[in-house]
């Protein structure tokens, strides 16, 4: 359930998306919000001019809050953004552990307005090696 708070955060957001398109790149962005409503830091996308493919706002505040935020801080924070972050966003966001994202535009209305990337899905294939891979991964995660 989102508040008129929610909204004027959200509305940050979206000014930063459509800075991000003025600069010919992507139109998303977002902030990190406190619990008393401060912006830690806000992102737009920098995709194209970067020319880096991860530059969504998402990630890059999400990679700001583990190098700048302690757990405990990170935990509270809430995250602002102008579209439902992408699957590799949400892995970061949830690696940093931050609390709360809140957005403007679904993943799935965002396909309704955007044309698909036209790229094939790339094929995985796996699990391999089992035991090799475990030996080397087991006992780390304690």
């Amino acid at each position: 359930m989102t508040t008129p708070d929610d909204h004027a955060l959200l509305r940050q957001a979206i000014a930063l998306a459509a800075k991000a398109r003025e600069g010919g790149d992507p139109p998303f962005g977002s902030l990190l919000v406190a619990p008393d409503g401060t912006v830690l830091a806000a992102e737009h996308n920098t995709t194209l001019t970067d020319q880096d493919i991860t530059a969504h706002p998402e990630l890059k505040l999400a990679r700001w809050a583990a190098r700048e935020l302690d757990a405990a801080t990170a935990a509270r924070t809430t995250m602002y953004t102008s579209c439902q972050p992408c699957g590799m966003c949400e892995a970061v966001i949830q690696q940093a552990g931050l609390r709360r994202v809140v957005f403007a535009l679904s993943n799935e209305q965002l396909l309704d307005i955007r044309p698909g990337s036209g790229r094939p899905p790339v094929p995985q294939d796996g699990p391999a090696l089992l035991d090799e891979v475990r030996a080397v991964v087991e006992g780390y995660y304690r």
